[in-house]
């Protein structure tokens, strides 16, 4: 049993991304997610600070400083991209104009409550930024995360307890060990990376776990 690299798992959600969508990416491990866009696919990436139409980063020594995402990352523009003031990138981030946002999580609980943007720590340094803009502007909320801590504890939770960022908005979470949807029934797990089982995922997870229409030949295997 091998785990996704945070690389595969940026792939997967690229591959997992509707051609011709508007796109949101967060900071964090979503910042991985345009070096791994497919070549047949026209996906408009859009970055908090501004900035449509991101493209993969740029090689070693050709950063231009002066173009970076939320992440304060060197970043390319794809042909016809463009970048404007935080208005017009809350406008449009607000305004319903996003298919999906991609975001980072400390915790996701099983109804899709969202805790994003502080451990609620005393010495923890609160980073909300648009993350809750982003919550309720976007059609769809997909989380990509380490499925532990580094401590060892679930970060699937069946209730958070770090602050919530918003609650129930959560649809889809990729995480080094599985895909999981939510749905009215619960958290389905779609694919599991080959050699664990169901069974040892919810070992791993507080949230209780469904098996995906697939379960009564396999899950699908996720793969990077």
């Amino acid at each position: 049993m091998t785990p996704l690299t945070r690389d595969q798992i940026a792939r997967r959600v690229a591959r997992a991304l509707p051609d011709g969508s508007f796109v949101n990416l967060g900071i964090g491990l979503p910042d991985l997610v345009p070096n791994h866009i497919p070549a047949d696919r026209e996906i408009i990436l859009h970055s908090e600070n501004g900035i449509l139409h991101l493209g993969p980063r740029p090689p070693a020594g050709q950063e231009d400083w002066n173009l970076i995402n939320a992440g304060k990352q060197p970043v390319t523009i794809r042909p016809g991209g463009s970048y404007f003031d935080s208005a017009l990138s809350f406008a449009i981030m607000r305004g319903g104009h996003l298919d999906i946002s991609v975001l980072g999580a400390f915790q996701v609980s099983g109804d899709g409550d969202l805790a994003n943007w502080s451990t609620g720590a005393a010495d923890d340094i609160p980073a909300v930024g648009g993350a809750m803009d982003l919550a309720v502007g976007a059609r769809e909320i997909w989380v990509m995360m380490e499925h532990s801590s580094r401590q060892g504890q679930p970060r699937i939770v069946r209730r958070c307890t770090y602050p919530l960022t918003a609650r129930a908005v959560v649809t889809r979470i990729f995480t080094n060990l599985a895909v999981l949807v939510r749905t009215e029934a619960g958290l389905v797990v779609e694919e599991i990376i080959p050699g664990l089982t169901l069974a040892a995922l919810q070992q791993q997870t507080d949230a209780p776990l469904l098996a995906g229409t697939q379960a009564g030949r396999g899950l699908a295997p996720l793969e990077g």
